[in-house]
């Protein structure tokens, strides 16, 4: 069974950091792409950072560009989200996923509230 766990969400204040963690299991997790999408209240997803199956590559949004990093334990089927300097805009549900091909996976999300 293929499972994507979202972990270290919560509420920080403006130009606080917290380290987003996604857990695979179910899968050969050093074949795939991963990624991380966030959804804003009554906004689309969109994409924030992704990073190669070797960890070799790595994609940001403009807007994060600078403050958050993405890196993969391939050892560890974990890939993160090291977030720093967080804005008020930042606040959001942050998606674990997982591509190969023609393969795609989603974790259910982790809240993520940047607010005084």
């Amino acid at each position: 069974q293929v499972q994507l766990v979202e972990s270290g969400g919560g509420l920080v204040q403006p130009g606080g950091s917290l380290r987003l963690s996604c857990a695979a299991s179910g899968f050969t997790f050093s074949n795939y792409d991963m990624s991380w999408y966030r959804q804003a209240p009554g906004k689309e997803r969109e994409l924030v950072a992704s990073i190669t199956s070797t960890g070799g590559t790595t994609n940001y949004r403009d807007s994060v560009k600078g403050r958050f990093t993405i890196s993969r334990d391939n050892g560890k089927n974990t890939v993160y989200l090291q977030m720093n300097s967080l804005k008020p805009e930042d606040t959001a549900v942050y998606y674990c996923n997982a591509r190969f091909v023609v393969m795609v996976y989603w974790g259910k999300g982790a809240l993520v509230t940047v607010s005084s």
